[in-house]
Formats: C-alpha cells, structure tokens, sequence
C-alpha cells in the first residue's frame, strides 16, 4: 500500500507538470516547444527517483510496472497497487490542471492529450519503439548484477527526455498509459477514440523491452521474487 501511494504522488508529479508545461507554453509550437515538454517529463521523472523513488522505485507508468513484474522485480500483488496509484495519481493531477485552467478564464479542452493524425499503424509503431528504448533502459540500468542505483534516476530521466524528442511531433508521445488515459477520459473526442493505441502500444514495447533485457542482456538475477 504505502508503494502505491508513492506510485500516486509521484505519478500526480509528473503528469502535472508534464502535461502542465505542454499546455501553458503553447504545445510543441508554442513559446516551451518541444524541448521544453521533454525536459519537462525527464526532469520529472529525476526528481522522482530520488524522492518517492526511495519507497517504490519511481515507475509512474504501468508499462514499467508490467516489466518489472513480468521479470519477477514485483510481485502481483505489488503490481495491483502500483497500476492503481500511478491510475488515481494521473487523473487527479489532470483534473486539478483543469481546475487551474478554469480558475484563470481558460478552455480545459486541452490537458495535454495524445492525438496523432498519422496512420493507426504508424503511431502504434512509434509508441511501442519509443516505449521499447525507455524500458529497456530501465531495465538495464536498475539491474541488479548490471545497473547502477545512484545514476539510475538521472539516466531514466534524460531517456524519457530523449524519447520526446521524436514522440512529441508524432503523436504527442506517450509511452506511459496512465498519462494518456487521463486526459483523454477527461477531455474526450479524438483523444478518447484514439487513447487504446497509447495504452496498448507501451505495453507491447514495455513487455518486449522487459524479454529483451533478460534473455539477451541478462539484466535478472537468478534469486528473483516470486509472484
């Protein structure tokens, strides 16, 4: 439980000021730009690790999540709670933005959605690559036999940053379903239509990118957790 509430806090954290800056700076064209909603979220994510990252190890996002219990890092009941928070968190912090935005005389027709006007197949793709290359990468560097724990946060977050810089002209980048689903649910429309690509697509590369770390990195430890 009390991994959960982290998983909700930090996930409020990042989805706040993630989609916060996207929204008040103009989107990807606008005065923050892409650039700037990048190192929104990997800025995120490094404050994240090194505060309630202590208690449950900073996923803010069920695609990490499912990795590390698919790698038997978490067990299921660990998943349960986690997916929980990192759910409640991010729609708690799309609802307080959209209260923010009303109390200042602004629309909440944009919390910061993903939207793409490519080709299902295309958005699949760039968001199960994307996701791909951000788990991996976590998987690797919080190995217990091949990472290291005292760069590990600074390292997740610049590769969240990194991803953006491709995902946020192509489909807004998600690689994180609980920050999609939030907003979409909230905003509705094309957002809402199209969200099951933004909760399938991370999963898939999620799930792929735990396999690749265990059986061709060999990121895992034989004396693993039982779920």
């Amino acid at each position: 439980m009390k991994k959960g509430i982290a998983e909700l806090i930090g996930t409020y954290i990042l989805v706040f000021v993630g989609t916060g800056a996207a929204v008040l700076g103009g989107g990807a064209s606008g005065i923050v730009g892409t650039t700037g909603i990048a190192l929104a979220f990997g800025l995120t994510i490094i404050a994240a690790a090194y505060s309630i990252g202590t208690i449950s190890g900073a996923h803010l996002n069920p695609a990490v999540s499912i990795a590390m219990w698919l790698n038997k890092r978490i067990t299921t009941t660990e998943l349960f709670y986690y997916i929980a928070g990192q759910i409640v968190g991010a729609f708690a912090a799309s609802l307080s933005l959209a209260g923010i935005l009303d109390s200042a005389g602004k629309g909440v027709d944009n919390l910061g959605q993903n939207t793409f006007e490519m080709g299902v197949g295309g958005a699949l793709a760039v968001e199960i690559i994307l996701t791909f290359i951000f788990v991996l990468v976590i998987m690797t560097v919080t190995s217990p036999s091949k990472g290291n724990s005292r760069l590990a946060g600074i390292v997740i977050g610049l590769t969240l940053t990194l991803v953006h810089f491709v995902g946020v002209p192509l489909t807004g980048m998600s690689a994180n379903p609980a920050r999609s689903l939030a907003p979409a649910f909230l905003v509705g429309g094309q957002a809402l239509d199209q969200v099951w690509v933004f909760v399938v697509a991370p999963i898939v590369g999620g799930i792929i990118a735990a396999l690749v770390a265990k059986y061709l990195l060999e990121t895992e430890d034989l004396d693993t957790i039982e779920v």
